[in-house]
C-alpha cells in the first residue's frame, strides 16, 4: 500500500516538475522573441505608438520566430524518435 502511494506521489511530483520546466521554457522563448523583435524593429522612440513599418516588422519577426521554434521542435521530435528506435533495436 505504501509503495503504491509513494509511486503515485513520485509520478505526480515528476509531472509537476515537467510542467514547471515547460512553463519556464515557454517564458524564456517568449522573452527572447519580444527582445529580438523589439531590438530589430522598433526604431522610433518619439511616439508611444508603433509606426506602420514597425508594426509590419514586428508581425513578420514574430511569425518567423514562431515558425522557427516550431521547426526546431519538430526536428527534436524526429531525432528523439530515431534515438528511441535505435535503443529499442539494440534491446535497451
Amino acid at each position: 500500500m505504501y509503495n503504491n502511494y509513494g509511486a503515485s506521489y513520485q509520478e505526480q511530483r515528476l509531472q509537476q516538475m515537467m510542467e514547471q520546466k515547460q512553463l519556464r521554457d515557454f517564458m524564456r522563448m517568449y522573452t527572447n522573441l519580444v527582445a529580438r523583435c523589439f531590438d530589430d524593429c522598433v526604431t522610433d522612440f518619439t511616439s508611444n505608438k508603433l509606426g506602420d513599418k514597425e508594426l509590419t516588422c514586428v508581425s513578420r519577426c514574430s511569425i518567423k520566430n514562431m515558425k522557427m521554434n516550431e521547426r526546431v521542435g519538430q526536428r527534436f521530435a524526429e531525432e528523439n524518435a530515431k534515438l528511441m528506435e535505435e535503443q529499442a533495436r539494440l534491446g535497451r
